[in-house]
């Protein structure tokens, strides 16, 4: 192996470390200015976290070095990955750098391309439909919690087929979010503090090992209807009719003209997770549940906070709304959603990737050095956590002007190639996340649900404060959502009168959206 090149720059160390915390304090009590505070200081900046030193990259050119050119010298790894693989197992966002991570890529990698997302499309808008459309009318609501669960049930559907039982749906939506905050407060606590016999930690060992559990069980059901429909004697979407196969929602999909029931009603019963449980090669129990946590969570989280800033944003912006909305009424006219209109609904998807870059989601990504090695002229010593930031990268003032105003437009075709260096939302290299495509189909369905179902909406709560901890969150967000006024039909007495029927009451909930 050849010596790294002499290290020529001066690597500055960021002022304000304290004795044995070092800057934890700042980190911890305002991490985003601090992140961002750290551009001034040069590209390689040393902090410390703790008695730990690490070295933060803050030109995004160096970090591209980091995730692609140099890659083999920099392992997944760091405080924050050791910390999540406690939780994930070896899932695909955890596991170390070699053989087996490469295999588990090329396995999963045909769960994610578009065709097979696009098979899966319909089930999913039908199950965001039903959810949006069964919130109660003018009452505030907690838009984190609701983004979180509409995104969960999603990629239910969408991981284990839309025939998935009710009960273990219900488990997992009850389960994920208790499991989510005590996973993240395990990547912000000291090492030792996790392994002490606490309640909280207990309580969080039980939840993860009920939800392997779970998995198991999702698995399990998985397996069973693939073994009964490859034996004829119940497909995997329901029981065989002389007419056709019975499908999610009731109705009969007809035959093709051979009499074999439509494969596309067939397909959407199944789900992501059936091509790791046919695969030649496939992983072993524990590696199907690993890999089945790495994706709920990367799913929930990242997803539900982008696109609870989105709405935040779609309040304070009229334009911006009026944009979505006609774009929606162009595409879609008076009909339902369909999962091929998504494609024709560039500014909905300018208008995600704002909220993606202005608020992260992810803020503190971690690597560690193999070797002695030059990045950028700065020596970073084998063994040291390096860190980039998505967030310090696309707040960085020379690539995107005013980085704190909410601008769509910065995603126009024409614009979008000067920002592409910067914008790492989903990382680069080899480790770029595996779920892009599925997370930008996910996002878009459910933005255009909501807005194809609630006339309006409006924020009931302080506006929310960003609070950085694995994603940056709004620390408080809620909303009212009001459906568009219906006229009463004419009374007799004046037949050009329109009276508009009030708003339901407390006890009044509207009919879902589409039934």
């Amino acid at each position: 192996m050849n010596a790294p090149a002499p290290a020529t720059s001066l690597t500055r160390t960021a002022p304000g470390a304290l004795p044995l915390l070092g800057h934890g304090l700042q980190l911890a009590r305002s991490p985003l200015p601090f992140i961002s505070s750290l551009r001034e200081h040069g590209p390689v900046v040393r902090i410390r976290i703790g008695p730990t030193p690490a070295y933060v990259v803050t030109d995004p050119a160096l970090t591209r070095k980091v995730l692609v050119t140099d890659a083999a010298h920099y392992a997944k790894g760091g405080k924050i990955i050791d910390a999540l693989r406690v939780f994930f197992g070896d899932g695909l966002a955890t596991i170390a750098d070699g053989d087996a991570h490469l295999r588990n890529r090329r396995l999963m990698q045909p769960m994610f391309n578009k065709a097979h997302i696009a098979d899966r499309g319909d089930a999913m808008i039908e199950q965001v439909a039903e959810m949006v459309g069964a919130w109660p009318q003018a009452r505030p609501r907690e838009v984190y919690e609701d983004m979180n669960e509409v995104t969960l049930a999603a990629f239910l559907v969408a991981l284990f087929g839309a025939d998935l039982p009710d009960h273990l749906e219900g488990e997992f939506t009850a389960l994920m979010p208790e499991i989510m905050k005590g996973t993240i407060r395990q990547t912000i606590l000291p090492p030792w503090v996790t392994r002490l016999p606490l309640p909280a930690n207990r309580a969080h060992a039980q939840r993860v090992a009920r939800l392997r559990a779970l998995i198991d069980q999702a698995i399990e059901h998985r397996a069973s209807r693939a073994a009964g429909s490859s034996s004829g004697t119940e497909t995997a979407s329901g029981t065989e009719t002389a007419s056709g196969t019975e499908t999610a929602s009731g109705t009969e999909a007809a035959p093709d003209a051979a009499g074999c029931p439509h494969a596309a009603a067939r397909e959407q019963q199944r789900g992501l997770f059936d091509t790791l449980l046919t695969a030649e090669n496939p992983l072993t129990r524990r590696q199907l549940q690993d890999e089945a946590i790495t994706l709920l969570t990367g799913a929930i989280e990242t997803t539900g906070t982008t696109l609870a800033w989105t709405l935040y944003e779609i309040s304070r912006h009229p334009r911006i709304e009026r944009r979505l909305r006609e774009e929606l009424a162009t595409v879609c006219g008076d009909r339902p959603l369909r999962y091929g209109d998504l494609e024709h609904l560039p500014y909905a998807r300018q208008v995600l990737q704002e909220a993606i870059r202005k608020y992260g989601p992810a803020w503190l990504v971690t690597r560690t050095a193999t070797r002695d090695i030059d990045l950028g002229g700065h020596l970073v010593p084998r063994g040291a956590d390096v860190v980039w930031s998505p967030y310090l990268h696309q707040h960085d003032p020379d690539v995107f002007a005013d980085p704190g105003a909410f601008d769509p437009d910065r995603w126009t075709p024409e614009k979008v190639s000067a920002t592409r260096g910067s914008f790492l939302a989903f990382g680069d290299g080899r480790r770029k996340c595996i779920g892009e495509n599925f997370a930008w189909a996910e996002l878009q369905i459910i933005l255009a649900t909501i807005l194809r179902t609630w006339h309006s909406f409006e924020l009931t709560s302080p506006a929310p404060r960003p609070q950085a901890v694995v994603t940056v969150k709004p620390d408080r967000l809620t909303m009212v959502f009001r459906r568009k006024p219906t006229p009463a039909q004419p009374t007799s007495d004046n037949p050009s009168q329109e009276v508009i029927e009030p708003e339901p009451g407390p006890d009044t909930t509207p009919t879902p959206s589409g039934s």
